[in-house]
């Protein structure tokens, strides 16, 4: 688990550091020359330049210029090298004698040996702080990204509820009344859309309509039985577990429980994919009976005007 978390926080770290040495210009000289290498060595000779070294899961031995030097789960020799910075994550970086860094050395998790006559420019800091602020920011990204993309959900569900009320409500019935045809329908609509897109697109011809099948389509109905299914929770949820009772004309109440409780269970992982199998399922089998000019069984099921 350590390891997995040195390796998150590196690949983090390397962005922002090197990132920054390759953009700085006021210390070294650049080049442009980035050295990325995992589960192996590397090794700067004297008189040889780079920008950037990351070395993840080896060792790095520098002995020339670098103005960037990361290395993760391994060790850091230098020997008469001059550096802007040197990062080291659940390692052990080795500074030898000569050996001349500009700006600071990181560790997160590290050990760092030092000759004498080392200079560094910075200071030696540990970068355990700087980790935990960026997994602070992160999580509160994924909580704001998961809010905003909850919110945008909602509304786009109250506008079906209100202009598709009457295929919501059929499919919804669906659900209610055939569940086994329903999952059925939903289990064949997220397994032959990529077989059907994969077929289109082995001609010429085809490739735009199996693109758009597999990036448009197939994940817009995906969604759009995301939200049938949390209204038909709602629904339920509300008491209206009677296939025979009227539902609400327009069932804003329904989709907005429904859509809430789904993103609170949906944080439980495949609860949201079941729901959008069950919605996508009464989504395709409302359209199919729709296309084929089958009235749906809800509707031949409500009683009939009586003429007097």
């Amino acid at each position: 688990m350590k390891r997995l978390f040195a390796l998150v926080a590196a690949l983090a770290l390397l962005l922002g550091l090197a990132g920054i040495a390759l953009a700085a210009d006021d210390q070294l000289p650049h080049s442009g020359r980035l050295v990325f290498v995992t589960g192996g060595d590397v090794e700067i000779s004297a008189g040889d330049q780079a920008d950037a070294v990351i070395v993840i899961g080896g060792d790095a031995t520098v002995e020339g210029t670098v103005n960037a030097l990361v290395v993760v789960d391994g060790t850091a020799t230098t020997v008469g090298a001059t550096l802007e910075s040197v990062t080291i994550i659940n390692g052990t970086a080795d500074l030898g004698a000569g050996t001349t860094v500009l700006g600071d050395v990181g560790r997160f998790g590290a050990t760092v040996e030092r000759a004498d006559g080392v200079t560094v420019g910075g200071s030696i800091r540990d970068l355990t702080g700087d980790v935990a602020g960026f997994g602070v920011f992160i999580g509160a990204a994924a909580i704001v990204l998961w809010l905003g993309f909850g919110v945008a959900t909602l509304l786009v569900g109250l506008l079906v509820a209100g202009l598709g009320a009457r295929q919501v409500r059929a499919a919804t019935a669906l659900i209610r009344r055939e569940t086994g045809l329903t999952v059925l329908a939903g289990l064949l609509a997220i397994v032959l859309p990529p077989i059907i897109a994969v077929l289109l697109m082995v001609t010429i011809i085809g490739i735009p309509a199996g693109i758009g099948l597999l990036l448009v389509l197939w994940p817009a109905m995906a969604f759009i039985g995301f939200i049938v299914a949390a209204i038909w929770l709602g629904e339920w949820l509300l008491g209206r577990r009677n296939p025979d009772a009227e539902p609400a004309d327009r069932p804003y109440a329904a989709a907005a429980l429904g859509l809430v409780v789904a993103f609170v269970i949906g944080l439980v992982p495949l609860v949201s994919l079941v729901l959008s199998i069950l919605g996508l399922g009464a989504v395709v089998l409302a359209s199919w009976r729709t296309l084929r000019g089958s009235q749906p069984r809800a509707a031949l099921a409500a009683p009939q005007p009586v003429a007097g």
